[in-house]
């Protein structure tokens, strides 16, 4: 098998096809540096966490951040001073929300996720796949009709044997022209999935109307700010709510054991000169000094001055934009072409569920081939096309309301107490149940 995508999800989906007995897995990355260098936090439920932990797919000590209240925050009203009352420029608290949340440190899950790879699974660095098809015919797609490759690459081998099922099977294309057979693809190769543009072409992402610019930075430097570290709980997320937007703040696992990091998601309107190209980042470093500084003076028309100072003291290389996109595949697989993450539903981070659904997305693909054994490849992947196409649809659908909620369409935050937001979150949440993912193996 090949799976296109060397992040979380790639990994995930090479372990579980691994386990399920393929005789060679290889992982291509177009990245061809560390994928240890990515900074940014992420956050797992709990009971997500153990589950995951229970089923296999990570270590009981891997390590995270133990997270228990998310404190949603807002400027205080002009004349009132945001650090009246012992607040040290912390704002008006608007509700203590019991939040049973671990964070992680994207690299330290990842590099969990390589260490424990079986030894069938091999990774490959730093070329690019430009196509890939279906040998029975019922896809192909390059890599200009995808717009591009988002943290996939290509680096092919060999296959030893016809295909379980049938002779039919998969192929992909390098820069250089070579073409490799394949029994199975795996698209896990991001937002501009070259994979996904051969299963589902029609799929494409949505723009949300507003973007998340996102930092990280050694928690050490909070020592700089009014109060210092102090004035923040470990254990606490915030949320700093204004009209337009907001800023969610947490501390993640440092690279070295034993270290912190301060990670935050700022969630604002467009600004004026960025030029939309479907769902890229504007790369950490890479911001100019008029544009750090434009988002820098922002955050101090809006914030309360301790969380603008934290804004502030993160550098440069390690800040960067985000345009927030959205996508829902209608399905998942084609022929002997599979997506999963992001290449198959591209979820806001309202959700805190990114990493949650790309290890669910590999847990069902493992469960359906033990519950199938061997065989044709159809049963397999058509069970793991009805269970992750239906939950994946709901996460997409959740993460508009909430970015509808908590952004563009966000209620008046002067007039909201605990009792108030606490029923605006409950409005929100009806009838989902996904905040955070839903429940491993969840069919209904």
């Amino acid at each position: 098998m090949a799976v296109v995508g060397g992040s979380i999800a790639g990994s995930a989906f090479a372990g579980a096809a691994a386990r399920l007995g393929a005789e060679r897995v290889v992982v291509l990355e177009r990245s061809p540096g560390r994928l240890e260098d990515r900074g940014l936090g992420i956050c797992t439920h709990n009971d997500r966490f153990a589950e995951l932990v229970d089923a296999g797919h990570l270590a009981p000590d891997t390590r995270r951040h133990r997270l228990t209240v998310r404190s949603w925050v807002t400027r205080a009203p002009a004349g009132h001073g945001d650090g009246d009352g012992g607040t040290r420029g912390r704002g008006r608290l608007l509700w203590a929300q019991p939040f049973p949340f671990h964070s992680h440190h994207w690299a330290v899950l990842w590099q969990a996720l390589r260490e424990s790879a079986p030894a069938a699974v091999e990774y490959r660095l730093g070329s690019t796949v430009t196509a890939v098809g279906d040998e029975g015919g019922a896809s192909e797609a390059g890599a200009s009709e995808a717009g591009g490759n988002e943290g996939g690459g290509n680096e092919g081998g060999g296959n030893e044997g016809g295909a379980s099922g049938g002779s039919a099977g998969a192929w992909i294309e390098e820069a250089d022209g070579t073409r490799t057979p394949y029994d199975l693809v795996i698209g896990a190769d991001g937002y501009r999935s070259v994979v996904r543009a051969a299963v589902c072409p029609q799929a494409v992402p949505e723009y949300a109307g507003y973007v998340c610019w996102r930092g990280s930075f050694d928690s050490a430097l909070l020592a700089e700010l009014p109060g210092g570290a102090g004035v923040w709980p470990e254990e606490e997320c915030i949320t700093v709510c204004y009209r337009g937007g907001q800023v969610v703040i947490y501390r993640i696992p440092g690279l070295t054991p034993g270290t912190t990091q301060v990670n935050w998601v700022f969630y604002a309107p467009t600004p004026g000169w960025l030029r939309l190209d479907g769902p890229t980042a504007v790369a950490a470093g890479a911001l100019s000094d008029q544009q750090l500084d434009g988002m820098r003076e922002f955050a101090e028309r809006q914030l309360p001055s301790y969380w603008a100072g934290v804004i502030a003291l993160t550098p440069r290389e390690r800040t960067l934009l985000q345009p927030v996109y959205d996508l829902a595949t209608p399905h998942r697989t084609a022929g002997r072409l599979l997506i999963g993450g992001d290449a198959a539903t591209v979820v806001r981070p309202h959700n805190t569920s990114g990493a949650v659904k790309a290890l669910q997305d590999a847990h069902a693909f493992e469960q359906a081939g033990r519950r199938l054994g061997g065989g044709s490849w159809s049963p397999l992947l058509a069970a793991y096309d009805r269970e992750r196409t239906a939950a994946g649809l709901e996460l997409v659908n959740l993460g508009r309301t909430l970015g509808r909620a908590q952004v563009t369409g966000a209620p008046d935050w002067s007039v909201m107490d605990g009792a108030s937001m606490a029923a605006w979150w409950r409005e929100q949440l009806t009838g989902s149940g996904g905040f955070g993912g839903h429940a491993l193996g969840r069919t209904g």
